[in-house]
């Protein structure tokens, strides 16, 4: 067995993580700017947040489709038009002349990263053959580990210093480099297959989970779930949702056969809860380093760069998922992650900041680990021709995660201010743990032992 990656493989993912550090920067660096664009676009905050939610409905509408684009036009060709979508909304992001033409562009920036995401883990799954999986995914999720650190820190530094325009521009010169790079270096697509799209399944699919996002992104304005707001469209998304799940098509948008695997199964409930964990506690800590210690926008994302160190320490692991199976890396990240959350429950305004530091730096190797595992599972074994609809449906499952657990964190945070004030950031973090916990019982499902990979194609 071959302990390094092929450098061609690791080349291809050179070029495509260049790419994809445009939408993961931007979205980090929008969210920071939200205050400034509100003044400078003379726009209240309930207007203004459309700019991120538009974002992230258009960017769920676009992932059903992924699979099938990259299948009927190729995915060199789709990854190419993702970018220049990116690019080209990013520049008219910067142009906008008011906010609803800044929405606007902003729903092409999030139909371009709902493309560009199932698109790279197609493109690298196919490249590695099902070999090695587990240190592909230590180089794959770099990018998701620099954005939350370096975007909030680049985000304030914009907004502090430059016009907002700036926010957006910044894109420009990592879209032309990634697509130059793309154009020369990636493979030319292989012969493709003529698919016929499922109309009906995207009319329900795409809407339904637009639903759901949105009204989930609604729970922490209404203050709860039984709001009307967040109840008609969470309940029109999850009927969208299951219709096309119940109804039968020779060629469907999404391979739900892909669920009678049970590894792939719970690989997808791990993807959920490990999105609930780590987009929930990505509202909550920097709300605790802000609210609760009274640090500003900048000095709270430095403060929280000791989580990416974390998971840049556990990217040596990567390789640990390929000889002992999924499971037992699971196990572990998920007992870390708990661990570094544990000092958070119990943390004030007074507790020692080297202890939230180390406590950091373990939660990040948790969640990293993990993460790099749970791909290893859903992935193995998979033959080149279910590549696309895995990676459309775990990149679902990811995204509902996150902003189920986003709501739910921030309901809870919500009624512990206004009732328990002291102890609502300690009592909330519990929550995050308690949620962490509950990733335990899919992950004994995954395999133990590492199972046979297919021979590369």
């Amino acid at each position: 067995m071959k302990t390094r990656l092929d450098p061609a493989v690791l080349k291809l993912a050179g070029i495509l993580l260049l790419g994809v550090m445009a939408p993961l920067l931007d979205s980090t660096i929008v969210n920071v700017a939200l205050h400034t664009l509100g003044r400078d676009l003379n726009a209240p905050v309930s207007a203004v947040q459309w700019v991120s939610t538009g974002f992230l409905l258009a960017l769920a509408m676009a992932i059903p489709i992924t699979g099938w684009s990259a299948e009927r036009f190729g995915a060199k060709r789709m990854w190419l038009v993702s970018l220049l979508l990116f690019l080209g909304g990013s520049v008219l992001c910067g142009l906008a002349w008011d906010l609803g033409s800044l929405i606007a562009f902003r729903v092409v920036q999030g139909v371009a990263a709902g493309l560009m995401l199932p698109i790279l883990q197609t493109l690298l799954m196919r490249a590695a053959g099902g070999r090695q999986l587990g240190r592909l995914m230590a180089v794959v999720s770099l990018p998701a580990l620099v954005g939350p650190v370096f975007g909030p820190v680049l985000g304030g530094l914009i907004a502090g210093h430059l016009s907002w325009r700036w926010i957006f521009y910044v894109n420009v010169p990592i879209c032309v480099a990634a697509i130059l790079l793309a154009w020369r270096a990636l493979p030319a697509d292989a012969a493709r297959e003529r698919r016929r799209l499922d109309v009906t399944g995207l009319l329900l699919l795409s809407p339904g989970l637009a639903a759901l996002m949105y009204g989930l992104a609604r729970v922490g304005t209404a203050g709860g779930f039984w709001d009307v707001t967040v109840l008609a469209p969470v309940a029109a998304g999850a009927l969208l949702v299951t219709a096309f799940v119940c109804r039968t098509t020779p060629e469907p948008l999404i391979d739900l056969g892909l669920f009678r695997d049970r590894t792939f199964a719970a690989s997808s409930a791990l993807l959920f809860l490990s999105g609930l964990a780590m987009f929930g506690s990505m509202l909550l800590l920097p709300l605790f380093y802000q609210q609760e210690r009274g640090q500003s926008v900048i000095a709270a994302g430095l403060l929280l760069a000791p989580q990416g160190l974390g998971s840049l320490l556990a990217k040596g692991l990567g390789g640990v998922a390929d000889r002992v199976g999924p499971r037992p890396v699971v196990l572990a990240g998920i007992a870390m992650t708990a661990l570094g959350t544990l000092p958070f429950v119990f943390a004030d305004r007074h507790t020692g900041g080297l202890l939230l530091g180390l406590a950091l730096v373990v939660r990040g190797a948790g969640l990293s680990s993990a993460n790099m595992a749970i791909m290893v599972g859903a992935f193995q074994g998979l033959d080149r021709a279910r590549i696309p609809h895995a990676s459309s449906t775990t990149r679902i499952a990811q995204q509902v995660g996150g902003a189920f657990g986003a709501a739910v964190l921030a309901v809870v945070l919500q009624r512990q201010l206004a009732g328990h004030p002291a102890t609502a950031f300690g009592h909330t973090f519990g929550w995050a743990l308690a949620l962490t916990a509950l990733a335990v019982v899919p992950a004994l499902l995954l395999p133990r032992v590492r199972t046979e990979q297919p021979a590369p194609a």
